[in-house]
């Protein structure tokens, strides 16, 4: 069946959403065909190529019955020390075939005890080659059509359920890599109960499509299902932090769908010392400059059109002309774009300017405070600027809990240790790497609502 879960419908024949958003203008035949996968209806094959489009563009989600067949599945867990997690993890996976890497551990018996009691292959790298390279060289001795590859310091219950559901995705031959939820495991420590409602791996309630510069721009490898097929070189090995991100943007790039289960749900250990907490949250800042010379502005800390900057520039500096001219742009922009059947009504062109003006303001905060938190917070030591200095630092630390209701106030010191180390991290990246780009935002001339046409 179809889930038309990431579609709205603006007018009778207007729909927006997908990743990234976009505005789609449907013939009468694709929004009825639209409306009736909403209500349940099988897809039926004469469809099949308005499915297709809209699948790859992200507005209608497939579901297909799960289907375990540990048979396609080779495991692989990189492992360095860690035997009791490892342990742990192998007791859970004893119905699949498993490869676990030995990425240098000082305790070889260990780790090898663990992987003969559960009847794992284990291979033994004798030089540290990072968490890329003990991957990598899992995958490469295995021959199966997927490759799951699962960190060792994560916590499944159900691994038959869990492998089933992700494999029923790769029944979509686009689909190259598919990973659930990542959540912290929990525990009775506040840094356990921080990582549960805000771990650096959890991409949130909201599965759909994975693309660059969207609210779901990657996927962590700490479990992660991958087709062989698509898999190509593997992971970069030159990178100890962010070979997960590029992986999954080489996957896109090379025309490959990745999908974001967020319907399943894995744990993920803390740290075990504010120490390795802090040079986490640090390491996968500092990760930002590397992966930009790889892949240029999609680690931008923003991105955002000029109209908007404008309105959005200008009500922070206190100045409504300019927040007028950006409206009055962005008016003039969308009622450009909407084709011209499309009727042009106050309400639809005041959805959109929302969304453009209104709607970008909290992720754009959250970028802002995310890496320029340290300098947000210098400009609140000036009278004139203070008071929007520091609505800007509110907004954008608040806004890691807009899906969540309410504040836990005891998480509170810890999302702003959280944000100022990633900004060190990504400063303290771009410095070594003799690289602004992880720093520097992207404005551009018009808004992009991506029109098509079906």
């Amino acid at each position: 069946m179809l889930e038309v879960r990431d579609a709205t419908m603006l007018s009778d024949s207007l729909v927006a959403g997908g990743s990234p958003w976009r505005l789609l203008h449907l013939g009468a035949g694709a929004v009825s065909s639209l409306t009736s996968w909403r209500a349940g209806t099988p897809l039926e094959a004469r469809n099949g190529h308005l499915a297709r489009d809209l699948v790859d563009r992200g507005l209608v989600h497939p579901r297909w019955r799960p289907d375990w067949n540990r048979d396609v599945i080779d495991v692989i867990v990189p492992v360095r020390e860690s035997a009791e997690a490892l342990g742990r993890l192998l007791a859970r996976l004893v119905d699949y075939s498993v490869t676990v890497v030995d990425d240098g551990s000082l305790d070889e018996a260990g780790v090898s005890r663990c992987a003969q009691r559960y009847g794992a292959r284990l291979v033994r790298l004798d030089q540290n080659r990072g968490p890329g390279g003990a991957r990598n060289a899992g995958a490469a001795l295995t021959t199966r059509p997927w490759l799951w590859f699962i960190d060792v310091d994560v916590v499944l219950d159900d691994a038959a359920a869990l492998g089933a559901r992700l494999l029923s995705s790769g029944a979509d031959p686009r689909v190259g890599a598919v990973a659930p939820r990542v959540r912290g495991a929990g525990g009775p420590r506040g840094r356990d109960r921080f990582e549960r409602n805000h771990g650096p791996l959890d991409l949130g309630e909201a599965g759909g499509l994975v693309v660059a510069q969207t609210a779901r721009g990657y996927l962590p490898s700490a479990c992660l299902l991958v087709r062989r097929d698509a898999f190509g070189d593997g992971f970069d090995e030159a990178l100890r932090v962010g070979e997960d991100v590029d992986l999954v943007w080489r996957l896109s790039d090379a025309g490959w769908l990745v999908r974001y289960d967020a319907d399943l749900v894995v744990g993920h250990d803390a740290r075990t010392t504010w120490s390795s907490w802090w040079r986490q949250r640090c390491g996968y800042g500092s990760s930002a400059a590397v992966l930009a010379t790889r892949h240029g502005s999609r680690l931008a800390p923003i991105v955002v059109d000029e109209p908007s900057a404008w309105v959005l520039g200008g009500a922070l500096a206190g100045q409504p002309l300019l927040v007028a001219a950006g409206v009055l742009t962005l008016v003039h922009q969308i009622r450009e774009r909407l084709p011209d059947d499309v009727e042009r009504t106050r309400g639809l062109v005041g959805s959109l300017l929302s969304r453009a003006t209104i709607g970008a303001g909290g992720p754009i905060a959250r970028g802002l405070v995310r890496t320029y938190g340290p300098l947000v917070l210098t400009a609140a030591l000036v009278v004139r600027a203070r008071r929007r200095a520091l609505l800007l630092f509110a907004l954008g630390t608040l806004w890691r809990w807009r899906d969540r209701g309410s504040i836990d106030v005891r998480d509170v010191p810890l999302a702003l240790a959280d944000d100022l180390a990633y900004a060190l991290g990504v400063w303290r990246g771009a410095w070594r790497a003799r690289d602004a780009t992880a720093v520097t935002p992207v404005i551009r001339a018009r808004s992009d609502p991506r029109n098509g046409r079906r």
